[in-house]
């Protein structure tokens, strides 16, 4: 990775917009993009001198499309745009959500089809690089004319109001500039409109559910295969043979990485001879049930990355001559496949709570509930329960946001995507699948140590030792919530999979 990123000119990936949201690599406008930029604004600014009727440059917005401005009342038309829209609702969205919100908006309208002044832009970037984050509420947004509420309060210290994070303190934007030295700017014809049009909140979701939702599947196969192992589960199920005669792609991989996990594997070899023919869906249907899931994902990441270089605003401008005024705003081509990532996620948990169930039933050569004196003591009984809690929650939350449209704008916008409530709704799902595989690992670890003194396959005895640096094997009970967030956080930060540090 290059360690800086030319906005409108570079592509741009779920990778690289994390390394900028996370300071790793800087992000610059140069002169390509300064030119592209700066054209893009005269053609804007020739349209008002030369009087053509263009929508959002001198009309009214949405229903009021037919309603022409005046070229003095223009400036005016774009602050109002930003006040009027601003009618976001709920809890703040997190900082970084923020910042991949204006990393990725810099990127499309620097793209030079949108009319936006350079002076702008370098605003923008000047509140990531000073990390002066935006204040933007969670919800308001259907994803049609693009994410206008969150958008529109994202972009309004542009022009001196909204709030501002700095230093972790929420702040009036008006003392936050003049803690700067800084003046507000006078937005110039489309700018308002060009800022809120767009689908970069969808996209900043997407983005870091595809970046959460790649570590949960890796996750999942590693854990799997250490309830596997505790269960004296097979391998043959895995065997590559058997997932060429139906290929897809995620089935493939996970398949392969099952065998990897288990390579070598003192337990596996154990029991080679024993006589159990099948075992059950839960450990058997991993490449299956992982893979499927994984082949959502890389669908996911395949088109967050198409939009990542995308130009979404409305109207677009390729010349003073040549604009057209179209729907590449609208949220549906985000929306579905967040719909379908948000079921996948949700399917990993399911089948992971499944195996939770399996280690503590007793059989196998496993002590039911995972504790050997239980009566007194409850073992591992109870944290299943959670586990069937986030599984149900996460079923409720299945529920394809994209299959419902209510029409706005007085029909004028008559079909919204609510790709928004989509890409929300992905993330609260990966928050508790999280807490899902969490409960797994730990119950796989406690299994594990009664197949001692066999030892598994290095790289899952690699997972179980850093486990046990969080928390230790449970011989009676204890408070298991707080092992659980412990191990939680290993999964969150993704040192549980980088620890292990193996190229699948």
């Amino acid at each position: 990775m290059n360690n800086t990123f030319n906005y409108g000119i570079d592509k741009l990936t779920v990778e690289t917009t994390l390394a900028i949201a996370n300071r790793k690599i800087s992000a610059v406008l140069n002169e390509s993009a300064r030119k592209a930029i700066t054209d893009s604004q005269r053609a804007v600014e020739d349209i008002v001198s030369n009087n053509r009727t263009v929508y959002g440059v001198n009309t009214g917005f949405g229903i009021l499309a037919n309603t022409r401005i005046s070229a003095e009342d223009t400036t005016t038309l774009q602050h109002k745009i930003l006040q009027s829209h601003s009618v976001g609702v709920g809890s703040p969205i997190p900082a970084v959500i923020a910042k991949i919100m204006m990393i990725t908006k810099i990127h499309s309208l620097a793209r030079g089809y949108s009319g936006v002044r350079l002076e702008t832009l370098e605003r923008i970037n000047w509140h990531i690089e000073n990390e002066v984050i935006p204040f933007v509420p969670e919800k308001g947004s259907v994803g049609a004319s693009g994410d206008l509420a969150p958008l529109a309060h994202l972009f309004l210290p542009l022009i001196g109001l909204g709030k501002v994070y700095v230093n972790g303190q929420l702040l009036q934007t008006g003392e936050a500039l003049r803690k700067f030295n800084l003046q507000p700017l006078n937005l110039g014809p489309k700018e308002g409109l060009a800022l809120i049009n767009g689908t970069q909140f969808i996209l900043a979701f997407a983005v870091k559910a595809v970046e959460r939702m790649k570590n949960c599947l890796d996750a999942a196969d590693i854990i799997g295969a250490m309830s596997l192992e505790a269960l004296t589960g097979t391998k043959a199920p895995f065997d590559e043979r058997l997932h060429e005669l139906r290929p897809y792609d995620g089935n493939k991989i996970v398949a392969a990485r099952l065998r990897q996990l288990l390579q070598d594997s003192e337990i596996m070899q154990s029991h080679i001879d024993c006589g159990r023919v099948q075992d059950p869906y839960s450990l058997r249907c991993m490449p299956q049930v992982h893979g499927a899931s994984r082949n959502a994902w890389m669908h996911l990441n395949e088109l967050t990355e198409i939009e990542l270089n995308s130009v979404t605003d409305n109207p677009i401008i390729f010349s003073q001559d040549d604009t057209i005024s179209g729907g590449n705003f609208h949220g549906q081509p985000l929306a579905l496949p967040l719909d379908y990532a948000c079921f996948a996620a949700a399917e990993i948990g399911n089948i992971s709570d499944r195996r939770c169930y399996l280690l503590l039933e007793g059989k196998w050569g496993l002590p039911m509930l995972l504790m050997k004196d239980v009566g007194l003591n409850s073992g591992f009984m109870i944290p299943q329960y959670t586990t069937a809690a986030l599984v149900t929650e996460n079923k409720t939350l299945c529920f394809p946001a994209s299959a419902d449209s209510i029409p706005t704008s007085l029909g004028q916008e008559d079909h919204v995507s609510m790709g928004s409530i989509s890409a929300r709704k992905l993330n609260q799902v990966l928050d508790n699948l999280e807490y899902i595989l969490a409960i797994e690992l730990m119950s796989a670890c406690q299994a594990i140590e009664f197949r001692r003194p066999l030892k598994s396959s290095v790289i899952l005895e690699a997972a179980h030792d850093y486990v046990r640096q969080q928390v230790s094997f449970a011989t009676e009970d204890r408070i298991f919530a707080e092992d659980i967030l412990k191990i939680k956080a290993i999964i969150k930060d993704k040192s549980f999979v980088d620890h292990l540090n193996v190229s699948f």
